[in-house]
This record gives structure tokens, sequence and C-alpha cells, in this order.
């Protein structure tokens, strides 16, 4: 059995990387991609406390799943919608660095 700190620790790791990439890239696509990661850390999260509370207490066993499978359809709505507005910007700015796109001019 692996303990339940290792997948804490692997989930924080993740989220931590998902930050660094969110604050020091410039180009939309990683930012989006630091955004996944940190949703997906807080995934792994959520599934590690309910296989813990699965093994000690049975009535808490599924309350991680759900929030799993909540969190996995917003990641989903904001990887469309997300995408979309990539796309829209990039067609009408022709970049993807965070720097040049300024939205207030013309």
């Amino acid at each position: 059995m692996v303990p339940l700190a290792w997948y804490l620790i692997l989930s924080a790791i993740l989220f931590c990387l998902g930050i660094l990439g969110f604050l020091l890239k410039r180009n939309i696509i990683t930012i989006f991609m630091s955004i996944e990661l940190m949703l997906n850390a807080v995934n792994l999260s959520f599934v590690a406390f309910a296989n813990y509370w699965y093994r000690h207490a049975l009535e808490f066993a599924l309350k991680g799943q759900v929030f799993v499978f909540f969190v996995m359809v917003v990641a989903a709505a904001e990887a469309a919608v997300g995408l979309a507005i990539i796309i829209a910007v990039f067609r009408t700015r022709e970049t993807l660095n965070v720097d040049r796109v300024n939205l207030l001019k013309l």
C-alpha cells in the first residue's frame, strides 16, 4: 500500500509546477496547460482522500470521486471555451504571446 502522504506530496508538486508554468510562461497554450495541470493535481488529491476514507470509513467513500467528476466536467467546459478563445485571439492578433496580445488596442 502506498501511503496517503505520498499521493499528497505528488499532488502538491504537480500543483506547484502548474503555478510556476502559469506565472513564468508567456505562451497562452502553456498557461492553459498549466491550469489543466493544477486541476489534475486537485483531482489526484480528491481520489487519494477518497481511497483513504474508503479504507477507514465507508460512508465517505464516494465523495472524493463525485468531486473529481465535477472538476472534470468543469475542466472539459473550460477546455472547450478556452481553446475557442485562444483560436479567436490567434486569428485576430496572429500571436500567442501574452505580452503582445493587448485586446484594448486595435
